[in-house]
């Protein structure tokens, strides 16, 4: 039995092979996520219904069963039908886990198409695709090294 939230088998076994420097992309419902993916990635689809699962939910299960050392976000666009005047409201949901959680880590922002590249790593074992309708929900995880 397991201790931590995350309880999906298929999750589980990707991030236990996986390793430091290994990333972990959450997808929003609107990320392309079967095309924008590194060449050893997983995509496991967790898009329900609209809105079931979310990327903070997601976010939660990933956090509770691995160490985390850099947590990067898809930096919103400022002009245009998608732009932002400021943080989306799932960033504030992201920082509040990470606080419940004791991650003391920052998001970290990163351009739109510098955040696809970064997706299209060789280090990208998994992207867990929710059906989060937020904008810019994206989040891309690090994983660190187990300290205890």
């Amino acid at each position: 039995m397991l201790k931590h939230q995350l309880i999906h088998p298929e999750i589980n076994a990707i991030i236990g092979a996986a390793g430091h420097h290994s990333k972990i992309l959450i997808a929003d419902g609107n990320y392309p996520a079967s095309s924008k993916k590194g060449p050893n990635a997983k995509l496991v689809s967790m898009n329900l219904m609209p809105g079931l699962i979310t990327c903070t939910q997601a976010l939660q299960a990933i956090l509770s069963a691995v160490p985390i050392e850099k947590i990067e976000t898809m930096m919103y666009e400022t002009t245009g039908p998608y732009a932002l005047s400021e943080d989306p409201p799932v960033w504030n949901e992201y920082r509040a886990v990470m606080q419940e959680m004791k991650i003391d880590l920052k998001l970290e922002p990163i351009e739109k198409w510098e955040f696809y590249k970064a997706v299209t790593t060789e280090d990208h074992v998994l992207t867990i695709q929710t059906a989060d309708q937020q904008r810019f929900a994206n989040i891309l995880l690090s994983i660190g090294v187990r300290m205890d």
